[in-house]
């Protein structure tokens, strides 16, 4: 005699292939996002560049010109090869006179000179001062004690800030989660603050993950959780 499993058995095999396949494309959309993202970042910026600076390629330099086709990425090139030519110039005697003649004209419009201010100072200051800005990742407690977020150090507090607090106090920037280009200046004494010895790159990672990538922690498995066992039925007793 053939023994033909109960209908709850088929059900609840049925329920375990589909939990099964649900697992197995969320596995799947973990593993191509990052990847799709990344991709598409690229050929956006690349995209973006190209349509900006290919316009402005004299035509006797421009390989397409000679070419049956488009060439990616060639906007992208001569940008580079154009700001590192800028560069070059405005390190030597010359470059510097002529961007100061430069901001001298600039400060010269009311209301482009205070854009034009802010702009320059924020490039400075997280681009050419890079290596002297966030140099510690700390715990400061904020907006309350008992409650601590993740900061960065800027700098100590100077001028009339400094005087104001008296010693011991440094600038900390606490940058919003997911998006870490806004956040909060406060100004905390280092008394009251815990220094983290993970680098400012780890920090940026914790505080764009939402905390679900700590530093020293591999990224988490996106291998399929086991389905859970079936529930005991009545019969199984």
């Amino acid at each position: 005699m053939v023994f033909e499993p109960p209908p709850e058995d088929k059900t609840s095999t049925r329920m375990d292939l589909m939990r099964g396949l649900r697992n197995n494309f969320l596995t799947g959309v973990v593993v191509v996002m990052p990847i799709a993202v990344t991709l598409w970042l690229v050929l956006a910026v690349v995209g973006f560049v190209d349509r900006v600076v290919k316009p402005i390629i004299p035509p006797i330099y421009n390989p397409e010109t000679y070419l049956p086709f488009a060439v990616p990425g060639l906007g992208l090139v001569f940008a580079v090869m154009f700001l590192t030519a800028l560069g070059a110039f405005a390190a030597n005697y010359a470059g510097r006179a002529a961007l100061a003649w430069a901001d001298r004209l600039v400060e010269r419009v009311p209301l482009i000179r205070n854009i034009y201010k802010a702009v320059k100072q924020l490039i400075t200051t997280f681009m050419l001062q890079r290596e002297q800005s966030f140099r510690e990742v700390v715990l400061v407690q904020y907006p309350r004690d008992g409650t601590w977020v993740l900061g960065f150090v800027t700098r100590a507090a100077v001028g009339e800030v400094a005087a104001a607090l008296g010693p011991g106090f440094v600038g900390v920037f606490v940058p919003t989660t997911p998006n870490p280009t806004s956040g909060f200046l406060i100004y905390e004494h280092r008394d009251r603050m815990k220094t983290l010895k993970m680098s400012v790159e780890d920090g940026a990672k914790m505080i764009v993950s939402a905390g679900l990538v700590a530093p020293g922690e591999e990224m988490p498995d996106p291998s399929p959780v086991p389905p859970p066992p079936p529930e005991a039925r009545e019969g199984d007793y």
